[in-house]
């Protein structure tokens, strides 16, 4: 198997039909397969192969699905980095992975020229029209190498800040389940169009985004980054069925003053983070459109669990774990909590990935016997659906109470002045640990406001006692709020 079969098997079914489009640029399946083909014989020109690792530094543009099928087909490996990489993070990346050759978009040439100085990979830049002209000159690989399910596709990089990085090997068998299966659950066809909206380098932009459109023979319309006008005037002007996003993109919807209906969404699905019930009934209140939430991460190709449209979504649930997946909530000695109590999510099934690249140590410690150990916190009702609620590590311990950030933001994010929020601990010569909230305001409100509003709904040690505003959150490429970034 490859994942790169699931092209070449849509353009003999769909090769006239659109499947990647960027305002007026437009790519149909048979022109995909084409160019990824041609992009496989530069590749082999160059003595790649399969086994050797390929990065790709490109942002949400149609080159990346013509680049990112060129390296599987060939069975190379996928590294796929942020195009906003500093010089030091791509030398890191590059240099631990042992890239063959770096692929980036002419935009980042100097950073990744700079970023490649030192290591053994070569660079080659991507200028669109160019890029073309010179394909056209390569002779096209038509064989897609056959794959074992357990070889590698693609190593993603894990976004910690300390140590040295983890790259995460997810298979053919991996990404290909995982596209599968949101494809059926979404019930993606031909006549779908998919919001590119989620960054294609990231795990779930290109499993539930890319991956999913190829295999179901949808199309999938790209933005080159999340800007809400931008997105909404994409989704009306290209008729967009599904959209999927971070809880950030849909917070950054809701307040737009362009948005209003919006029942032309026949799938909105959040992951990547919590969503703020207050934003879910939103939606279903306002653009009649309801928000189906799901949970996983790079680790875990990244689904694993999902609520289900219609009267099987639990709002505030990440619902339960999707086909051929086993997931459970344990203590600290791995045995499995009594229903409702809070543990630690594990994950077992076939999306679980093959390891962290050169890192066995690593690998035994996430995955034990079959189960990968998340890190996020967790609880599962008499009914079967998983409740998220929050990561061990931003787990607040105040002069002996347990403080779960998440619990205290839900609150903030029901006072209408807030847009955005982040509840941390920061160090207490007493306490340990005191509850501060950083928030973004949508209108002026005072810390003494917020302060009491926590206060008069959650128990007397949870409340924020320090209240601090900044104009926006710092933010992932992939719209989490980076609370490592706030003081802590």
């Amino acid at each position: 198997m490859n994942l790169a079969d699931r092209l070449q098997g849509a353009a003999e079914r769909l090769g006239g039909r659109a499947v990647l489009t960027l305002d007026a640029a437009e790519l149909t399946y048979g022109t995909l397969e084409e160019l990824s083909a041609r992009v496989a014989g530069l590749l082999r020109c160059r003595g790649i192969g399969a086994g050797d690792r390929v990065a790709i530094m490109l942002p949400n543009v149609p080159e990346f699905g013509v680049v990112y099928y060129g390296v599987l087909r060939i069975g190379a490996v996928v590294v796929p980095l942020d195009p906003l990489l500093k010089r030091r993070e791509i030398a890191a990346y590059l240099g631990d992975c042992g890239a063959r050759l770096l692929i980036a978009w002419h935009a980042c040439a100097e950073t990744a020229e700079a970023g490649s100085a030192g290591t053994r990979t070569d660079c080659f830049f991507v200028v669109p029209e160019e890029f073309r002209r010179l394909l056209r000159g390569v002779p096209a690989e038509r064989e897609v190498v056959s794959m074992e399910p357990g070889d590698t596709a693609v190593i993603h990089y894990t976004s910690g800040t300390t140590g040295r990085p983890k790259g995460i090997e997810l298979t053919h068998a991996n990404l290909g389940g995982n596209a599968s299966t949101v494809a059926r659950m979404h019930a993606l066809g031909v006549d779908d169009v998919v919001l590119g909206a989620l960054p294609l380098y990231h795990t779930f932009g290109q499993t539930c985004s890319l991956n999913a459109t190829v295999h179901a023979g949808a199309r999938l319309t790209l933005l080159r980054r999340f800007e809400p006008g931008r997105a909404l005037e994409v989704i009306r002007r290209d008729g967009v069925t599904v959209f999927q996003g971070v809880p950030t993109m849909f917070i950054a919807l809701l307040d737009h003053p362009g948005a209003s209906d919006m029942s032309m969404l026949r799938v909105c699905a959040s992951g990547g983070a919590a969503l703020p019930l207050d934003v879910l009934r939103a939606y279903e209140d306002r653009f009649g459109c309801s928000i189906i939430e799901g949970y996983g991460l790079s680790e875990t190709s990244p689904v694993s669990a999902t609520n289900r449209g219609g009267h099987h979504r639990r709002p505030g649930s990440i619902g339960w774990p999707i086909r051929d997946v086993e997931m459970k909530v344990v203590d600290e000695d791995g045995r499995e909590t009594p229903t409702g109590e809070i543990g630690e999510i594990v994950v077992r099934g076939p999306n679980v990935m093959k390891g962290y690249w050169n890192d066995p140590a690593a690998t035994a410690e996430a995955v034990r016997d079959g189960w990968f150990h998340t890190g996020d916190l967790g609880r599962v009702d008499e009914d079967g659906y998983f409740f998220l609620v929050d990561r061990r590590r931003d787990v607040i311990i105040r002069g002996g109470y347990t403080v779960y950030p998440r619990e205290v933001e839900e609150v903030l994010y029901e006072h209408p002045a807030v847009r955005q929020a982040a509840v941390i601990g920061v160090p207490h010569a007493e306490l340990g640990e005191e509850i501060a909230a950083v928030v973004a305001v949508r209108t002026p409100v005072s810390g003494d406001e917020l302060r009491d509003f926590v206060r008069e709904r959650v128990a007397a040690y949870k409340y924020p006692r320090r209240v601090s505003f900044v104009e926006e959150l710092p933010m992932s490429p992939t719209g989490k709020i980076l609370k490592r970034a706030l003081t802590r």
